[in-house]
């Protein structure tokens, strides 16, 4: 038996709870995990803004070590730090034909399958194919990536969704370019994580939003040149930071219709807007016939970074080394698997950057 967060209904608080797993069988990976990050995106599950089968052991983002591998599995062995992949792709569809690898067609196949059992025999889902706020986990061959030399095991988890967003949001999804303004709308996990690789990417001036003012410190430490405290004025001031122009490129990591319009609004006349954050189906964003031809902007969506892990990761790792990359100051919080909920509500108020589930 190990430990874990069951969701069992939509809107239903976490329990935690003793699971049982089976041995991995073949093609199958047994994981002892030493962090997961609470993503906004597991706030989503629980709230039934993205739909998942249930009842779940939640978590997505993690990192650990192999404890045993079934039959055919040779990338990984027992010993090897890993960080796991929510989002593999089968290589063989439409999308992982053209390269498209973020939007593969059978990505969740995963999270349908019986993940485990809890101690009464009620069979439980793998929450984004992972199930990683559990002490242990057993996933498929292909949700495991090798940790790369020289990369701290419990920090790695961020690797997992928040850092391949934010770093894919800007080198693949916005391509931002050396001396581009950028603004980063939502400084939490994967904003903060936008910032350092607009930072990496030789952005400037790098202007930070957020309805928090204490968030400042947070964003200057990742790379934001300057600091605007949301409100009803915000795409003005941004445009008064630009030179009067607006930014080339705004990225949007909240997920609101609100956020989403201010972004558009904070670019310039052939500006680029990223969307990162995920918003339910009543976030409506209307734009009118007449600006979408006069401004002649690019607004875009966003999956998972638009990256691929496999090759993004040895780049990211690479960064980490040399010291451009600091993993560690996007963790404003370490907890257990008990402190998942109170995670839950400073994400809703819009505090901190990522907690950590530590092992």
């Amino acid at each position: 038996m190990v430990r874990a967060a069951i969701l069992p209904a939509v809107g239903a608080p976490l329990e935690i709870a003793g699971i049982e797993l089976p041995e991995p069988g073949p093609g199958r990976v047994r994981v002892r995990l030493a962090a997961a990050g609470v993503c906004h995106s597991d706030l989503s599950l629980s709230n039934g803004t993205m739909r998942i089968p249930l009842p779940a052991v939640l978590g997505h983002e993690g990192a650990g070590t192999v404890v045993s591998v079934g039959e055919g599995v040779t990338h990984v062995a027992p010993g090897d730090g890993v960080v796991l992949n929510w989002a593999p792709s089968c290589g063989t569809c439409p999308a992982c034909a053209i390269g498209e690898v973020w939007l593969c067609d059978s990505a969740l196949a995963g999270a349908a399958g019986v993940h485990a059992r809890t101690a009464d025999g009620m069979d439980l889902h793998p929450g984004l194919n992972v199930g990683a706020f559990a002490e242990e986990t057993v996933v498929a061959a292909n949700c495991v990536l090798p940790l790369p030399a020289g990369v701290p095991l419990t920090d790695a988890a961020l690797l997992g969704c928040a850092v391949l967003t934010g770093y894919g949001a800007v080198h693949h999804a916005a391509r931002v370019r050396e001396g581009e303004s950028v603004v980063v709308l939502g400084v939490g996990g994967v904003g903060l994580a936008v910032l350092q690789s607009a930072r990496i990417a030789g952005a400037g001036p790098v202007v930070a939003v957020d309805v928090s003012p204490e968030k400042e410190a947070l964003a200057r430490a990742a790379g934001a040149t300057e600091y605007v405290v949301a409100s009803d004025t915000t795409a003005k001031d941004i445009r008064r930071l630009t030179g009067g122009r607006g930014a080339d490129v705004a990225v949007e990591c909240v997920g609101r219709a609100t956020t989403i319009r201010t972004a558009w609004d904070s670019t310039r006349r052939g500006g680029r807007t990223t969307v990162v954050g995920i918003g339910g189906k009543d976030q409506q964003v209307t734009f009118n016939a007449l600006e979408l031809f006069h401004w002649g902007r690019t607004l875009s969506g966003c999956v998972y970074g638009n990256s691929d892990p496999s090759k993004d990761l040895p780049v990211l790792a690479e960064h980490i080394r040399a010291g451009r990359f600091d993993l560690s100051t996007l963790v404003t919080e370490r907890i257990g698997l008990d402190g998942i909920p109170a995670a839950f509500e400073n994400m809703l108020a819009g505090r901190g950057g990522r907690a950590l589930v530590v092992f």
